[in-house]
C-alpha cells in the first residue's frame, strides 16, 4: 500500500487502485479527500472532521462512502442517504479493498473540566493503525505501522514514547503535528530516534504533507 501524509492528522492510503482517506479535517488540504473511495473519521473535532471536505469528496465520487461515529454521521447522513455508515468499537467492515477493525471508545483527556467525547481508531488489514485522538492499543494485534499523534493539548512526550513501546510497531509515522514548528520537529525526531530513550526497535518517520511512503 502507498501512504501519503496530508495536513495534520489526515492520511491518504492507496492499494489496488482504490483510495482510502482518514480524518480530512480543517488543518488538511481542501482536496484531501477528493477522489477517495472510502473515508474514515475518528471523531468530531474540527481538525479531524470538516463537513465541507466530506461533502466535496462525496460529490466528486458518487460511489464514495464514509464510516464514522454517530457524533459525526448525524451531521451529514441526511444529505447522502445510504452512504454514511455508523460504526463503533468492535465493528469490522471492508472499504476500498481494506479489511478494517474499529478499536477504542473515548477521546483522550484534555482536562478534567472538559467532557470527553467519543473517538475510535482504525486498524487496516491488520497492519496500519490510526488512533485518532487517543492512545489506544489494539488488543491482541501486532501493528506494523502506527500513525503516531505526536502533539496535542492532551498529550506529553513521555506518553507518546510509552505508547509506541506499548503498541510495538515496526515503524511509527507522525501525525497530529500541525501545531509544531520546524524546531519542534527536530526535537521530536531526536527524542524518537536513536539519540532518544528508545522506541524498542520501532523506526520513526516524519513525512511532510504530500510526501509518500510505500508500506
Amino acid at each position: 500500500m502507498k501512504l501519503t501524509k496530508k495536513g495534520h492528522a489526515c492520511v491518504r492510503i492507496e492499494k489496488d487502485e482504490q483510495t482510502l482517506v482518514i480524518d480530512p479535517g480543517t488543518f488538511s488540504e481542501e482536496d484531501a479527500a477528493v477522489g477517495a473511495d472510502a473515508i474514515l473519521v475518528t471523531h468530531e473535532h474540527f481538525d479531524h472532521f470538516n463537513e465541507e471536505r466530506l461533502r466535496t469528496a462525496l460529490d466528486d465520487n458518487p460511489g464514495a462512502q464514509i464510516w464514522t461515529l454517530h457524533s459525526v454521521a448525524h451531521h451529514i447522513s441526511a444529505a447522502f442517504p445510504g452512504r454514511v455508515n455508523t460504526i463503533g468499537e468492535g465493528d469490522t467492515f471492508s472499504a476500498a479493498g481494506f479489511d478494517i477493525e474499529v478499536h477504542g471508545q473515548l477521546h483522550a483527556v484534555i482536562h478534567p473540566d472538559i467532557p470527553r467525547i467519543t473517538n475510535v481508531g482504525y486498524l487496516l488489514d491488520g497492519a496500519l493503525f490510526h488512533p485518532g485522538d487517543a492512545l489506544t492499543v489494539p488488543a491482541g494485534r501486532r501493528v506494523d505501522t502506527l500513525m503516531l499523534p505526536v502533539h496535542a493539548p492532551w498529550n506529553k512526550f513521555a506518553e507518546i514514547l510509552d505508547y509506541v513501546r506499548a503498541v510495538g510497531p515496526r515503524r511509527a509515522i507522525d501525525i497530529h503535528d500541525a501545531l509544531l514548528s520546524d524546531v519542534a520537529h527536530t526535537v521530536y525526531g531526536r527524542m524518537l530516534g536513536p539519540e532518544g530513550p528508545g522506541t524498542e526497535g520501532a523506526e520513526h518517520l516524519r513525512l511532510t504533507p504530500g510526501e509518500s511512503v510505500t508500506l
